[in-house]
């Protein structure tokens, strides 16, 4: 069967990822509203710090997964490591319903932690696997779109049943049945994805980065600011997602109420998302980062002089649409700016990073509540946020692309072995190519190329070459690529191909 890059060739597996990131999600959405409650309720958990510490075990397992799902999605397969992320998270529910002590709560939320590293990394990577580079933005929209309007509608369902029949164990059945769901979806229905990293790795010019973990990290400008702002963004989820019900508990909001301004946060994320990813293929890339963080930053330092219900919605709100316009544009930018081979191990590292914001916002917001207040922590984490976005503005690229140089010879090589129409043009003279060539490669010298462009086949992918690339196989490239052609020079040129030979 032909693999076609795109999301209409590949609608129905990607609607079914779309279902099933929606449930991932309602994992989340389970301990969304009810938690601070439930930690005081049924454990004597006073302390914020305390209270936030399932949010820190959840964000450390959960991103140190991210990191390690990048860089074995390639080998095991995407699919396995969706399947074992819903085995993971099956016992979860379970043990929150018997758990004997607060240690077990900490231990089921590392284990969601894992659940959702493996999970929701494996459905993001196989969707940007499926949709090539044109909808890549819409596509991050939809799976973000499915995933946090389900954690909304969960929060606000499991805050609904705890007001109605108990803090537990009846909220936690709503968990069984998602994790149970999402198994037998993916065990019956979803495939496995690499082979369209192959297809698109084929025609892909970005230039592969020396140190995927560095680059992302610091080195390049692009990447780690984009990854500076994944981790705030987290930050500051990470003490909405703990502070915020502690709040409007202490205005005496009942879990009905509490549950409908925690919900609005994330439905209107996840809603949003359907604009704002589609936008992100089409708009600045930049603005609508730096906006969403700005908006983020506002609405936190809001929360402290605000009470009424209507406000704390308005504040949810704005909250939901800050979230909304850069959470698909991280995805997409981070796609845009990578290899499609490093593509799983830069989202990786991406993803290691804003996860740990969920820890770090645990546990700088739970230290500088239980010392200076809740309302020093707002501030707190409301500034932190506004810095980020100005960060954006002044480091962040206007354009955000991948550095577009030459292609590995291991890429081409598998390209050819899977009878990809490919053609090698070797651009030196007669007397170089005699001396040593590729098998099968053309030989047309640069200074003759332009005469004999008509008679190339505009229907294959060539690859230039000439002695150690980056030279004469550049300058023909291009030429090609003026005259309508898909062309790419070859990295490290014949030499390099012939060291690999040996």
């Amino acid at each position: 069967m032909e693999i076609k890059l795109g999301l209409k060739e590949n609608w129905k597996q990607f609607t079914l990822l779309v279902i099933v990131n929606a449930f991932v999600g309602g994992m989340i959405g389970m301990e969304r509203t009810i938690f601070p409650q439930f930690a005081g309720a049924e454990f004597g958990v006073a302390s914020k710090t305390a209270i936030l510490s399932f949010i820190t075990a959840f964000g450390i397992t959960k991103a140190i997964t991210n990191y390690y799902t990048g860089r074995l999605a390639n080998t095991f397969g995407r699919r396995n490591l969706l399947l074992f992320g819903w085995l993971l998270a099956i016992p979860i529910p379970f043990i929150l319903m018997y758990a004997p002590n607060w240690n077990w709560v900490i231990f089921a939320n590392m284990l969601l932690g894992i659940s959702q590293g493996l999970t929701w990394s494996s459905t993001v990577l196989m969707k940007i696997d499926l949709v090539g580079e044109k909808d890549r933005g819409l596509a991050m929209g939809l799976n973000e779109f499915a995933g946090y309007v389900s954690v909304g509608l969960i929060a606000f369902l499991s805050g609904y049943v705890a007001n109605k029949y108990g803090i537990t164990p009846y909220p936690f059945y709503i968990g069984v049945v998602i994790s149970i769901t999402g198994f037998l979806l993916t065990f019956f229905f979803v495939n496995d994805t690499r082979a369209f990293v192959k297809k698109e790795s084929i025609t892909a010019e970005a230039r592969q980065l020396k140190n995927v973990f560095i680059e992302t990290t610091f080195k390049n400008k692009t990447l780690s600011t984009i990854t500076q702002a994944g981790l705030v963004n987290n930050l500051n989820d990470g003490m909405i997602w703990g502070l915020l019900p502690i709040v409007l508990f202490s205005y005496h909001y009942n879990a009905h109420s509490i549950g409908i301004v925690a919900a609005i946060y994330p439905t209107v994320w996840g809603i949003g998302q359907l604009f704002t990813g589609k936008m992100s293929d089409v708009y600045s890339k930049k603005a609508m980062l730096f906006w969403g963080m700005f908006l983020q930053g506002v609405a936190i330092l809001l929360i402290p002089v605000s009470s009424t219900f209507y406000m704390m919605v308005t504040i949810s709100t704005i909250l939901g649409l800050g979230t909304a316009l850069v959470y698909p544009t991280f995805l997409s930018a981070i796609a845009a700016a990578t290899s499609p081979n490093q593509r799983a191990e830069s989202i990786g590292t991406f993803r290691l990073w804003r996860d740990l914001g969920y820890a770090f916002g645990a546990i700088i917001s739970g230290v500088t509540a239980d010392l200076f207040g809740i309302n020093a922590a707002l501030i707190l984490i409301g500034a932190i946020t506004i810095t980020s976005s100005l960060i954006i503005k002044l480091r962040l690229p206007v354009t955000i692309a991948a550095d577009k140089d030459c292609i590995e010879a291991e890429v081409v090589r598998l390209a050819l072995q899977e009878h990809r129409k490919i053609q090698l043009i070797d651009v030196r003279t007669k007397e170089e190519f005699d001396e040593a060539h590729i098998p099968n490669a053309l030989n047309i010298a640069l200074n003759d190329l332009k005469s004999r462009i008509a008679s190339l086949d505009k229907s294959c992918q060539f690859v230039t070459v000439c002695g150690k690339g980056g030279g004469r196989s550049t300058e023909a490239a291009n030429l090609l690529k003026e005259f309508g052609y898909n062309a790419i020079w070859l990295c490290g040129g014949t030499k390099k191909w012939m060291n690999l030979a040996d």
